[in-house]
């Protein structure tokens, strides 16, 4: 889907970020990885040569303005391009109601969830429209329900459902599309230790705690990293040139849409 691409993916964790990356390079396209931990990028980018493609690791904290702007000219002096961007950095907010949450604590959780994003992409903005390109935000399936103590986490992610929903408006007459992918549970290595945390808690197996989660879908089981990232590449590639300014649910089911 993604021949001779150049994506860019801001915030690659062990487990959605990752599965990007990879799942980009075996579509045929190069990657410029970003994110703080520069070993963990290395580790990927081994990952996305193997698969035939080329990786550029560019450690940045992307919530700081000259880094950012770092990142972009290392990924056009390496690539001379970027088709796509990925962003998917993330922070979990502070979890706790509304009503008692520290304000503090909350813009610290804006400046990775939404403002990186906002940032990067206005960065991004002329590279963007010289490619015709296209750029998802990852978004969570938290924007579907308004359970506690999720509230801090719902802001953040509708705000930047905002963030994305407004750029499909300012871009869309330059060529760029901008869409957002809301997935629900992830069955990765972090949602592995929780649900063990909470089998341990609770003096069951891990498996129960699987299975009760998975009975709230319709399929019966959790998206894998990999149903997630092909999600993601679809709105990147050409499949997708009609569409903007949506947000794509992955969630096997669970809310309905």
């Amino acid at each position: 889907m993604l021949t001779d691409k150049v994506v860019l993916i801001a915030g690659v964790g062990p487990g959605l970020g990752q599965a990007v990356a990879v799942r980009a390079a075996q579509h045929g396209a190069d990657v410029v990885l970003a994110a703080r931990t520069e070993s963990y990028l290395t580790e990927v980018a081994g990952k996305v040569t193997a698969a035939g493609r080329r990786a550029l690791v560019v450690p940045t904290d992307l919530t700081d303005d000259d880094s950012s702007t770092a990142l972009v000219r290392a990924a056009l002096d390496e690539f001379g391009r970027v088709d796509g961007l990925v962003n998917n950095a993330f922070v979990m907010p502070p979890m706790c109601s509304l009503g008692k949450v520290d304000l503090d604590d909350l813009r610290d959780s804006f400046d990775v969830n939404v403002l990186a994003a906002l940032r990067l992409t206005r960065l991004l903005r002329p590279a963007l429209i010289e490619a015709g390109g296209a750029v998802v935000m990852v978004n969570s399936a938290v924007l579907r329900h308004s359970r506690r103590p999720f509230g801090p986490y719902k802001l953040a992610k509708a705000g930047l459902l905002a963030v994305a929903q407004n750029l499909a408006s300012e871009l869309g007459p330059h060529g760029v599309r901008v869409n957002s992918v809301a997935p629900g549970w992830i069955w990765a290595d972090s949602l592995r230790m929780w649900f063990d945390f909470q089998a341990s808690q609770r003096e069951v197996p891990p498996q129960q705690i699987y299975d009760e989660i998975a009975a709230t879908t319709d399929l019966r089981r959790l998206p894998e990293p990999d149903e997630v990232a092909d999600a993601v590449l679809f709105l990147l590639s050409g499949l997708a040139r009609g569409i903007t300014g949506q947000c794509l649910d992955v969630n096997c089911g669970e809310f309905h849409h």
